[in-house]
């Protein structure tokens, strides 16, 4: 058993708020052991996990002392156990309560465990009043390390959540992007936030980067409230109106979003990059791109593309080095922007921008790997763009295909060792749509050294995306 995390001077607030957190993370089969003396608030954290479980479904929450057990479900069918086994006689009955069965089935929460004997693997959570402070408790949560180390975290987010005033919020996890990064909303009444938890001295360029769009009118959400050394922000709740979830929905709204798109782009440009950005000049591109040649075409079974990283990092100094360079969100694309209707798009996941050529983000909104966007409509973009900029067009379309190739190689390489280094064969599924932006993108004949260095290397069809898999 090893002490995963402690919470110390813990109200009735801050205890409450742990348990909506936590309620967040668990999932059926999980057991939490309440120990603690009468009074200690084992029934108060059980209440406000059960509640937050339930959301707008919550109802009352009595303590099971006489009824040793209540059963509850939430909105996604999950059942949730609550047990008092403090008059139970013998262990053995924790069978005829059906506990046994609910530990593999349910989230399940038990006052006075040690009346029923040993539980599988349980998250042990001890409260403890602290003397002379009745209203203060000490909260330890303990367990095996491999399977609640995850747990660790909780107390902070709890601190964090409660000294920002939203200690009564509902928890509820979202979806997290392609990093190690956890989201979380927080729902209390008529206003939400978002919690994100980046880890331990993360921050700082979510921060910067917050600061100085901010502060030019760019809408990057909020910061409501910061543990930086945490690696915890509360942020301003955006909405889950994606891009890409409105373009999939209302598909005549396409050419018109995609202007916005265009145009913020126009107008993050007018302005100088910030000094604290990481250049992302022909060296790094050739850098970056060199993860294509290390990964997919072994695992493809064709060609090398050892030469890629060279002939990029040479091109890209004939075709764009004399450019100056402005600031690149980096993953600037349809899941990462919030359509607020006639408000500025909304901005997320901008901490690894980068001082880049301008056509750098343009070809990252338009040749997205998860959704085919029109070739109109990819056209008219850039055509706009030059118009709005005065840039170039020839120079600004070859370094256009330019960088979309680069972007699209690295892709390639990024899924393929996705597929094989941890297993998540799920973007396979994008690399014919890559590739084929690959082949528009070589076409320029700008490009036609890159088209040869990339000859006798083979596209991902189904048979190839298939021996990827199995790699």
């Amino acid at each position: 058993m090893t002490l995963i995390a402690t919470l110390d001077h813990a109200d009735a607030d801050l205890t409450a708020c742990l348990a909506r957190v936590m309620a967040a993370i668990l999932k059926p089969g999980d057991v939490v052991a309440l120990e603690g003396p009468v009074g200690a608030g084992k029934t108060h954290f059980a209440r406000a996990f059960i509640r937050a479980r339930q959301g707008e479904m919550a109802e009352d929450v009595p303590s099971p002392t006489f009824t040793l057990v209540q059963t509850y479900e939430d909105p996604m069918g999950t059942e949730i156990w609550h047990a008092d086994l403090y008059r139970l006689t013998h262990p053995d009955e924790l069978a005829e309560l059906g506990l046994d069965e609910a530990m593999r089935d349910a989230v399940v929460l038990i006052e006075w465990p040690d009346h029923g004997g040993p539980l599988p693997d349980p998250l042990i959570l001890g409260l403890e009043p602290l003397a002379g402070f009745p209203d203060l408790r000490r909260v330890t949560m303990a367990g095996s390390a491999a399977r609640w180390g995850g747990m660790a975290r909780l107390p902070a987010i709890a601190r964090l959540v409660h000294r920002a005033g939203w200690s009564g919020a509902r928890v509820v996890p979202l979806a997290g992007d392609a990093s190690a990064r956890r989201y979380f909303r927080l729902i209390d009444d008529d206003r939400s936030a978002v919690l994100m938890d980046a880890g331990p001295g993360s921050l700082g360029p979510y921060v910067a980067m917050t600061q100085w769009l901010r502060a030019r009118g760019l809408h990057a959400p909020e910061i409501l409230a910061a543990d930086q050394a945490e690696g915890l922000l509360l942020i301003e709740d955006l909405g889950d109106d994606l891009v890409a979830r409105v373009i999939q929905a209302k598909p005549d709204l396409a050419p018109r979003i995609y202007d916005r798109m265009t145009d913020l782009l126009v107008e993050l440009h007018g302005h100088q990059p910030p000094e604290f950005v990481l250049p992302l000049d022909g060296p790094e591109l050739a850098r970056q791109v060199a993860l294509f040649a290390e990964y997919y075409p072994p695992a493809a079974g064709g060609g090398s593309g050892a030469e890629v990283a060279a002939v990029i990092e040479r091109l890209h100094a004939e075709l764009a080095g004399d450019v100056p360079a402005v600031l690149g969100l980096r993953d600037f694309h349809a899941e990462n922007l919030v359509w607020l209707d006639d408000a500025p798009l909304g901005l997320l996941d901008f901490q690894d921008a980068v001082a880049v050529h301008p056509a750098y983000d343009l070809v990252s909104g338009l040749q997205d790997a998860r959704r085919d966007v029109d070739p109109a409509i990819e056209q008219a973009q850039i055509a706009r763009y030059v118009a709005a900029t005065g840039v170039d067009e020839a120079r600004f379309r070859a370094a256009y295909a330019l960088l979309g190739a680069q972007r699209n190689l690295r892709i390639m390489g990024i899924f393929t060792r996705l597929a094989q280094r941890d297993g998540k064969r799920r973007y396979l599924a994008f690399m014919p749509r890559v590739w084929n932006a690959i082949q528009r993108d070589i076409a320029h004949p700008a490009l036609a050294p890159l088209a040869a260095a990339l000859k006798g290397i083979p596209a991902p069809t189904p048979a190839v995306i298939e021996r990827i898999a199995r790699r």
